[in-house]
């Protein structure tokens, strides 16, 4: 039986009704994982550096993709709080249509000026022409990688997380397998890798664009139309701060890979590869407990209802904090086993890569909260304070860091940079909660 984002979330519930979406994040990171393990063991060092070095660029163009999933879904949410189901269909269908036709302009935009790109980020010979290769052919999957990034948050709107997670696991398993029939068995290099994610992309969004566009027993439905100029605006402003968490983040990978080939080469860039995949990971449950739970203050934050809002921040906030000691743990003991995976056969690259982990994984105590604060204002409709949050944390904090802290510590001051950036990110966190409780009265009158 499907739990309606209507009812009181006791904790069991409300850990319930976010493991689908949790697992689901963890799991599209975990593929994305393989990726790297196959490209960097079959491949090469070098191709694996090209790869991460032009991964931030795809993740840029695919973040309208969330910008419209969390903002939009956000006001969906709240319309059908509202008892307005029919028009919260109408802005779901034309957010749906404004994700095609922009990933369409995007695709397009990044094929011509693809090797312009990778020069400007430092590429040069054979991870030049492999940047240009794993880019341009993965573009040809990025409207469905915008529309699987939208509808994971819309698929908790329509109360089928489980659907997100099957889904997931879909896509997950299409990427695996054709990662060892591509690059493996058929030796396609990085035009394999990028293949492989690519189709694996295209179940991930065409499933649920499908699904939707039927007839289904969600609360969500693609129907016909009116364009409402006020109700995109307020999506895009709404999600903007998720949108600007992956630009920021895509843009300060650049800065990452950037002051990495100055301080330790292709080494560094590739150290810095595996630590955001292995990041993805980590912080995919905090991103999936906040993408999952948004609906659900949304809905109740629409229907008015502050006994409940005041309930699941308070649950949520008490999870979070578990959730935080336990990865910043595993992440310290596993560092070794992670870098292993895949860096074994490189002795001084596997060391880099453990000291690396081992500083950056003590973020993971702090960044929950940051990434949770960000989208419950999101869910509040309240996109200005989200930005802040997300701006603050994910841009602002990181860069002057970047910049900083190697000047002190050399090497390792790269690695401290998020560590650094986070701590900030929660001072204004707490802030912004405090500044805002009178307005939304979630710790209760």
């Amino acid at each position: 039986m499907n739990i309606q984002i209507s009812e009181h979330f006791s904790y069991r519930k409300l850990i319930k009704f976010t493991i689908p979406t949790i697992t689901m994040m963890i799991f599209t990171s975990l593929y994305g994982v393989v990726d790297g393990i196959f490209v960097s063991n079959c491949v090469g060092s070098d191709s694996f550096a090209a790869v991460n070095l032009i991964m931030p660029v795809l993740m840029m163009l695919g973040s309208v993709g969330f910008m419209i999933g969390t903002g939009g879904s956000a006001l969906v949410s709240m319309t059908l709080g509202q008892g307005k189901k029919e028009r919260a269909n109408e802005y779901f269908s034309m957010l749906i249509a404004f994700v095609i036709v922009t990933g369409l302009v995007l695709t397009g935009v990044g094929l011509v000026f693809m090797r312009k790109i990778a020069m400007l980020l430092g590429a040069e010979g054979a991870i030049l022409e492999d940047c240009v290769l794993y880019g341009n052919v993965l573009l040809l999957a990025n409207v469905a990688f915008m529309l699987q990034n939208c509808f994971q948050s819309f698929l908790v709107v329509a109360e089928r997380p489980q659907m997100g997670l099957k889904i997931s696991v879909a896509a997950g398993v299409t990427n695996m397998v054709l990662d060892f029939l591509f690059i493996y068995v058929f030796r396609w290099g990085v035009v394999g890798a990028a293949a492989a994610t690519g189709i694996s992309q295209i179940v991930g969004g065409g499933i649920p664009l499908l699904y939707f566009a039927r007839k289904n027993s969600s609360p969500l439905h693609l129907v016909r139309f009116h364009f409402d100029g006020h109700a995109l605006l307020k999506s895009c402003s709404n999600g903007s701060s998720e949108m600007l968490t992956n630009l920021s983040m895509s843009l300060v990978n650049m800065l990452y890979n950037i002051q990495l080939m100055k301080f330790a080469g292709a080494d560094g860039v590739a150290a810095y590869g595996i630590i955001m995949y292995v990041s993805f990971i980590f912080s995919g449950t905090y991103l999936g407990y906040s993408i999952g739970i948004a609906p659900i203050v949304g809905y109740h934050y629409g229907a008015d209802n502050r006994r409940e809002l005041c309930s699941l921040l308070k649950k949520s906030l008490i999870l979070i904090g578990t959730v935080a000691v336990v990865l910043t743990v595993a992440a310290e003991l596993l560092s070794g086993i992670l870098a292993g995976i895949f860096v074994s056969y490189d002795k001084e690259l596997l060391a880099m890569t453990v000291t690396a982990i081992q500083i950056y994984s003590l973020s993971y105590f702090v960044s929950g909260f940051n990434i949770f604060g960000s989208a419950f204002f999101t869910a509040l409709n309240n996109g200005a304070v989200s930005a802040l949050i997300s701006f603050l944390r994910t841009l602002l904090f990181q860069v002057v860091m970047i910049f900083l802290l190697p000047a002190v510590w050399g090497l390792n001051g790269i690695w401290f940079a998020v560590v650094a950036a986070e701590l900030l990110a929660l001072i204004v966190t707490v802030i912004c909660f405090v500044a805002n409780q009178k307005k939304y009265h979630y710790w209760g009158k």
